[in-house]
């Protein structure tokens, strides 16, 4: 299912609020002037309040299981609304789906 493509201006959040940023590893098209994020760039979560008992367990990073299949940069795979994304604890074990909040409408991928 197509949906709004994903940049480094999209909001995305951990399932617990905490706030979800992209860093990506180099130059790429742009979409209404904004970079496009890809399923292998870097993606951190911070102020995620997530607690297992009384033992934080905040979500750090994103893991992409779902990228968009047609929709490639130099053979690398795009994120959209319809992408699927694990937030992972600091054992590297997934905590949740990201929740995207804003994206790019004007373009979509799939």
């Amino acid at each position: 299912m197509a949906g709004g493509t994903l940049t480094v201006a999209s909001v995305l959040m951990c399932p617990h609020g905490g706030d979800v940023s992209a860093i990506p590893s180099g130059p790429r098209p742009l979409a209404a002037g904004v970079p496009l994020v890809l399923a292998t760039d870097t993606f951190l979560v911070a102020g995620c309040p997530f607690l297992l008992g009384a033992v934080p367990s905040p979500c750090l990073t994103v893991l992409w299981i779902v990228p968009d299949i047609f929709s490639t940069v130099a053979g690398t795979p795009t994120l959209s609304q319809s992408s699927v994304g694990l937030c992972m604890s600091p054992a590297l074990l997934p905590q949740g789906p990201v929740i995207v909040v804003d994206c790019q409408p004007q373009v979509t991928g799939s």
